[in-house]
C-alpha cells in the first residue's frame, strides 16, 4: 500500500491581489494533513473518505475510463486529480489500473468544523502524489504543483493556487501567481507532459526562512467562510472600481516586496510593519468592494493581539475562518490567548510544516 500526506496552509499576506498574474503572497504550510492511501485491486476500485463515508464511490475500469456506480458525490477535486494524473500516466505509456483510494483529512475537526486550512488543495495534492507513486511516474515538486494546480483550477475556476504551492513545497513560501489565461490556451494545444515541462509565465515559488524570534499564532473565529465566493465578489467589483482596484494591486505588490525583503534580512519588525500595512490595504479593498473581509470577531481578535505587542490580520479571503498573529518569541502570549478564549476565539495549536527535498517518485 502507498501512503502519502499533503499539509494544509494559511495565507500570511497578499490575499486577493495574488489572484492576478505575477502578484505575490506569503503563505505557510501547517502540520495538519490530508492523507491518501492507494492499493491495487483486481476488478472493482473504490474512493473512500473518512469524512464522507456515506458517499464512498465504487468504480470499474472500462478501457481507460473510470465508470462509477454512483455519480452524486462530494469528491470533485479527487476525481479531477485522478483524471489529470491518469492522463499524464497514459501519455507516459503506463497501463491504467484499478485501485482502492482512501482519503483522510485532519484539516477539519472531528465534529465537522471547517478551519479554512486549504483542505481542497491538500486533497488534490495528496491524490496526485499517491497516483504518481502508484503508476511510478517521475515527479518533482514543480510537476506536482502544476498537475495539482490544473486539477484544482478545473473544479474551482478561480483563485491563485497559492494553497496548492504551500501544500507541495511546505514551510514559508513567497508565491507569485501564474498567467491562468495562458494556461487555458496552452491546454488546448499541448500534451499534459509538455505542459508540465514548460516554464509557466509569471510563476515564482521561493522558500523563505523566518527570523528565529518570529512566533506564528493562529486564532479561529468559529465562523467558516467560502474563499471562492468572496473572490468572485471582489472580481465583480474590480470592473466598477478600476482605479481603486489597480491602486490596491500595486500597493499590495510593494508591501509584499518589502515583507519578503524582511524575511531575507531576518528582520521581524519590518515583517510586522508590512503585515499591518497589508491589513490596511485589505480594509480599503473591503470598503470599495463592499465585501466583508474583517468580521467583527476577527477585528476583536486582531485588536487583542495588537495590544499584546503583536502584529495581526485576517488570513486568506477573510469573512470568517482564521486570523494570524506574528509575535516576538520574547513576549508571553498567555494573556492574549486568555482574552481570545473569553471572546470565543480558539487558538489552533499548529506548527509550520517543512517538506523534505527527497524525490517524490521516480520512474
Amino acid at each position: 500500500m502507498i501512503t502519502v500526506k499533503a499539509p494544509g496552509k494559511l495565507y500570511i499576506a497578499g490575499e486577493y491581489a495574488v489572484v492576478e498574474r505575477g502578484f505575490p503572497a506569503i503563505i505557510v504550510a501547517l502540520d495538519q494533513f490530508v492523507t491518501a492511501t492507494i492499493a491495487p485491486s483486481e476488478t472493482v476500485g473504490s474512493i473512500v473518505s473518512k469524512q464522507y463515508q456515506e458517499n464512498s464511490i465504487v468504480w470499474r475500469r472500462q478501457g481507460d475510463a473510470m465508470v462509477f456506480d454512483n455519480r452524486d458525490n462530494p469528491f470533485h477535486y479527487i476525481l479531477s486529480a485522478i483524471s489529470l494524473t491518469e492522463t499524464y500516466a497514459h501519455e507516459a505509456g503506463r497501463e491504467l489500473g484499478v485501485y482502492h483510494l482512501g482519503i483522510n483529512s485532519e484539516l477539519d475537526s472531528a465534529d465537522g468544523k471547517k478551519y479554512g486550512l486549504g483542505s481542497s488543495a491538500a486533497v488534490t495534492v495528496a491524490t496526485v502524489k499517491a497516483l504518481c507513486q502508484f503508476y511510478q511516474l517521475p515527479m518533482d515538486k514543480s510537476k506536482l504543483f502544476k498537475l495539482a494546480a490544473i486539477a484544482h483550477l478545473s473544479v474551482q475556476g478561480n483563485g491563485s493556487l497559492g494553497d496548492i504551492a504551500a501544500s507541495v513545497y511546505g514551510g514559508w513560501i513567497a508565491y507569485h501567481s501564474f498567467d491562468r489565461q495562458w494556461l487555458q490556451s496552452q491546454r488546448q494545444k499541448s500534451t499534459l507532459s509538455d505542459l508540465l515541462a514548460m516554464d509557466w509565465p509569471d510563476l515564482q515559488i521561493e522558500l523563505l526562512t523566518p527570523p528565529s524570534d518570529l512566533r506564528l499564532v493562529i486564532g479561529w473565529t468559529g465562523s467558516p467562510a467560502s474563499t471562492s465566493h468572496l473572490v468572485d465578489k471582489v472580481a465583480m467589483s474590480k470592473a466598477k472600481e478600476r482605479h481603486e482596484y489597480q491602486t490596491f494591486l500595486h500597493e499590495s505588490k510593494d508591501c509584499l516586496k518589502r515583507m519578503i525583503a524582511g524575511f531575507h534580512a531576518n528582520d521581524l519588525a519590518a515583517i510586522q510593519a508590512e503585515l499591518r500595512h497589508n491589513r490596511r490595504l485589505l480594509q480599503g479593498l473591503s470598503a470599495f468592494s463592499h465585501v466583508t473581509i474583517e468580521t467583527p470577531i476577527l477585528k476583536k481578535m486582531i485588536t487583542i493581539a495588537e495590544a499584546a505587542g503583536a502584529a495581526a490580520k485576517t488570513s486568506g479571503a477573510g469573512g470568517g475562518d482564521c486570523g494570524i498573529v506574528l509575535i516576538d518569541r520574547a513576549i508571553n502570549p498567555q494573556a492574549m490567548l486568555q482574552q481570545w478564549a473569553h471572546e470565543g476565539i480558539e487558538r489552533l495549536n499548529l506548527k509550520v510544516h517543512n517538506v523534505d527535498d527527497a524525490p517524490l517518485s521516480q520512474a
